[in-house]
């Protein structure tokens, strides 16, 4: 079946329409949060509770399974002083989302 010249026109603008969104948001989907913005939400939930003294990230992503799921994380560190006591945390955060998935004391 052939299509007058404009059909053809409309069709490939379509198609490469829907290609183009396709890879943009598989880009965006794969791309996830960056380690500061991950450590950025740590450290923002732990304000509300008071002052942090430090914080560190690992800058490289990995793999971590939880309740048989399987994560790409950023894991790092944050502490504060609470009373003249030093507290400090271990975090692990989805590396899509920016979510902290996990806290634990290390005190």
């Amino acid at each position: 079946m052939t299509y007058p010249m404009k059909w053809q026109k409309f069709f490939l603008g379509v198609g490469v329409g829907f290609a183009s969104a396709y890879f943009l948001n598989k880009t965006i989907t794969e791309k996830g949060v960056s380690a500061e913005k991950a450590l950025g939400n740590v450290k923002d939930a732990f304000k509300q509770d008071g002052p942090i003294n430090g914080s560190w990230i690992q800058m490289v992503q990995e793999e971590y399974k939880k309740n048989h799921i399987l994560y790409k994380v950023y894991k790092g560190g944050i502490s504060r002083e609470i009373n003249g006591m030093l507290e400090q945390y271990e975090f692990i955060v989805d590396a899509t989302t920016g979510t902290i998935i996990e806290i634990n004391p290390l005190n």
